[in-house]
């Protein structure tokens, strides 16, 4: 909704919306944690959903609106009754592409669109205002290094910094970006590709940090965990051995994310220590794969942290849905574990 809110009036994205019909133009998408009356909406077993919500009034939430969630039972006709039009199938498939993210961050949602060969106007990839400026002050210091190699290192390193961060957060362009464009060597049509992953690792990096300070403390919760109510041996059981895959996957994940982390670190070290700027191109050209998939694990870092402080808030959880959320963990971690991150390297 904020994007058509905010770039309905210019040309690119009137000729590029992510989606053919209006109403879903206007629309909010979230991803939503179910809620025990909703999970019978669904034929399968799921946590989180993606809900597409109408406003009653785009200007004062507050009052509610309509909402779908994402293939629900009778998906289809739902969504049409929802919205009081037919839905072209393209917008549906769309809707599925989205359904299947992790999380809405801007960087995930591109790779996964364009693999489904939807390429809508780049407005929908930006950064939002709070992470532009929760980010800022990390990929400040992580750009400093560029502009004193780049200019020397004196007392407005840091100011200098803190412009090209702008510049770079904000997708600026055009003569002020040239400087930049020229130090990584880019042609003119792969310089917004390059500089478009090389915001996406500055993003899961900080994110990763943040995650990190959180999914400890979680993991030793789920690790001492018990359920609410009787329990019998084979849940007792079953119950020690899914916390103890889940924990495996917790340290497997944190441990891959950041070796896929050292491979942007040391490409990055190639161009602000020793001055080879093509090294660092190339990542840059080459990344797409692997900072998709560092995103793919963050998210999923990032949901367990969220879901289970949201869940354990919420009261006792008994053996079954205590068995229910370990599993959404452990296939949500599994899911983006394996040899993808080798390929990409």
């Amino acid at each position: 909704m904020m994007v058509w809110r905010n770039f309905r009036e210019l040309p690119g994205w009137s000729e590029r919306p992510l989606f053919a019909n209006p109403h879903l133009n206007r629309s909010l998408i979230i991803k939503h944690r179910l809620r025990r009356d909703e999970l019978d909406l669904f034929r399968r077993r799921r946590q989180v959903a993606t809900k597409v919500v109408i406003p009653i009034d785009p200007s004062d939430l507050k009052l509610g609106g309509r909402y779908v969630f994402v293939d629900q039972s009778d998906f289809s006709r739902v969504i049409r009754d929802v919205f009081g039009t037919s839905m072209p199938e393209s917008d549906l498939e769309t809707l599925r592409l989205i359904d299947q993210l992790p999380s809405l961050d801007p960087f995930l949602l591109r790779e996964q669109l364009a693999r489904g060969g939807r390429t809508p106007d780049p407005a929908y990839f930006d950064l939002t205002e709070a992470d532009r400026r929760r980010m800022f002050a990390f990929a400040q210091a992580e750009i400093a290094p560029l502009v004193a190699a780049s200019m020397g290192r004196d007392e407005q390193t840091a100011q200098r910094a803190a412009v090209l961060v702008g510049k770079i957060l904000s997708n600026a362009d055009g003569d002020e970006m040239e400087p930049l464009r020229l130090t990584l060597r880019l042609a003119p049509e792969d310089y917004a590709e390059g500089v478009f992953c090389w915001k996406g690792f500055l993003y899961y990096k900080w994110s990763l940090a943040s995650v990190m300070a959180e999914i400890g403390p979680v993991a030793a919760e789920i690790a001492r965990a018990r359920p609410f109510g009787p329990t019998t041996l084979e849940e007792r059981a079953e119950l020690t051995q899914i916390r103890e895959n889940l924990v495996g996957w917790i340290k497997l994940t944190l441990g891959d994310a950041a070796e896929t982390l050292k491979v942007y670190d040391t490409a990055y070290g190639h161009l602000t220590g020793n001055g080879r700027p093509t090294a660092f191109r190339e990542f840059l050209l080459d990344a797409p794969l692997l900072f998709v998939r560092l995103g793919e694990q963050v998210a999923a870092l990032r949901h367990i942290v969220s879901f289970w402080r949201y869940r354990v808030s919420g009261g006792p959880i008994t053996v079954d849905e205590m068995l229910d959320i370990f599993s959404d963990f452990e296939v949500s971690l599994a899911r983006n574990n394996g040899p993808a991150r080798e390929e990409a390297a």
